[in-house]
């Protein structure tokens, strides 16, 4: 156990790390935003994101001080994985607790080791997949309301325009950005802080980490924007949309915009987590998902 344990090296993830993880974590095919190289890299200073490989599978651990850990990446058993995982948290004197388990990953822990963790549903994190062809025409009476925003943005804004998202006009984006992070008042909201820190990640390494965008502008200026990327074969994954407040319909225009310009051949889009927040959580489930991703978290209730 001892050797296993030995072969457990976490290290910070850097943008070097992007090809390798990637192989790994879509090996899996999982529809989860965990399970995505970009997601990981952006969020890896505000959780301390670590990660390990041993042999064909991706461990990625949150906080070393107190860890959790993403269930294991890759396509052979992950049983040795989690062996392993026990001996690392015993060693430490904690808990080996997974963060983040999907239902089919939750069957597999439960036939490798019966009865050995207790899983606790977390709704917060809870993906909301959309229909991409749903997302793109808008159409159907659950969505009368997101087209007469479109409808009411286009008569009150005539001289807007939509544009992808390239290095020509990222840096006026990213300058939108900081402007809506301080209407928001993100100094004064550690949630608001630590998600602001993520999108300057995003735009610091947007070409490296293979994103895509789009932005919308009114009257030249830049008044919305979002980035995405293909998570897997069939869904696209969104990873940040922000638009200013006081434009009535700019969310909804640039959601639908980039849903045109981007999501042709996909079937599904992932638009992440809403993490408890009500309000987000009231936007995403308007839009109709076609279904949740659902995790739990599991904790080794006893030694393996």
């Amino acid at each position: 156990m001892f050797f296993i344990f030995s072969t457990l090296d976490f290290k910070p993830i850097t943008i070097a790390d992007k090809d390798w993880m990637t192989d790994l974590l879509q090996q899996g095919h999982r529809g989860a935003l965990e399970y995505n190289f970009t997601s990981n890299f952006i969020w890896r200073e505000i959780y301390r994101l670590r990660a390990a490989r041993l042999e064909d599978q991706l461990i990625i651990m949150s906080d070393p001080d107190d860890p959790t850990f993403i269930f294991p990446s890759g396509k052979s058993d992950p049983g040795p994985a989690v062996r392993a995982l026990a001996d690392y948290t015993a060693r430490m004197g904690k808990p080996l607790i997974f963060n983040t388990v999907l239902n089919q990953d939750r069957e597999r822990l439960e036939a490798l080791f019966p009865g050995k963790f207790e899983f606790i549903p977390d709704r917060n994190d809870f993906d909301y997949i959309y229909s991409a062809e749903s997302l793109i025409t808008l159409r159907g009476k659950k969505l009368s309301s997101k087209r007469n925003h479109i409808n009411r943005f286009m008569s009150s804004e005539r001289d807007w325009a939509y544009e992808p998202l390239t290095l020509s006009n990222l840096a006026e984006a990213r300058q939108m950005s900081q402007e809506w992070c301080r209407q928001a008042g993100c100094s004064d909201d550690a949630e608001l802080h630590d998600e602001s820190c993520a999108v300057e990640q995003a735009f610091k390494y947007y070409e490296p980490l293979g994103l895509a965008g789009g932005l919308l502008r009114v009257g030249g200026k830049v008044i919305a924007f979002t980035m995405g990327e293909p998570l897997n074969e069939d869904t696209y994954v969104v990873h940040i949309e922000k638009a200013f407040n006081d434009i009535q319909g700019a969310y909804q225009m640039i959601n639908q915009q980039f849903a045109q310009d981007a999501f042709e051949g996909y079937q599904y889009i992932n638009r992440e987590d809403d993490a408890g927040d009500e309000g987000l959580r009231r936007a995403k489930l308007s839009y109709d998902p076609a279904l949740m991703v659902e995790k739990s978290s599991a904790q080794l209730k006893e030694a393996l």
